[in-house]
């Protein structure tokens, strides 16, 4: 039976990263300044790259202090959910 199984590929933090960053300069009101992003010039997402995951802190509402959701990347599904909340706030945000 475990012949018939097939193991996902190892999560590569690092390659993720990268290719996450990719996708978040791909939303327009986003700017991007180092392992942060911004909206309008307050810290919105923070990205910070652990051994074998990724640690991102996403804000509750854009504030020059704001309230943190914090979220642990440890595959390619939690990079995708991710990059999804990420969208459906922006649009909240930029609706606000």
């Amino acid at each position: 039976m475990s012949e018939d199984f097939f193991a996902p590929p190892p999560f590569r933090a690092a390659e993720a990263l990268v290719q996450l960053k990719r996708s978040l300069r791909g939303l327009p009101p986003l700017t991007e300044r180092g392992d942060a992003f911004e909206l309008h010039g307050k810290p919105v997402l923070e990205l910070t790259l652990d051994a074998a995951v990724i640690a991102a802190r996403l804000a509750r509402r854009p504030a020059q202090a704001p309230d943190w959701d914090r979220f642990v990347l440890k595959n390619s599904a939690d990079v995708r959910k991710l990059v999804d909340e990420v969208k459906k706030r922006l649009e909240r945000w930029t609706e606000e």
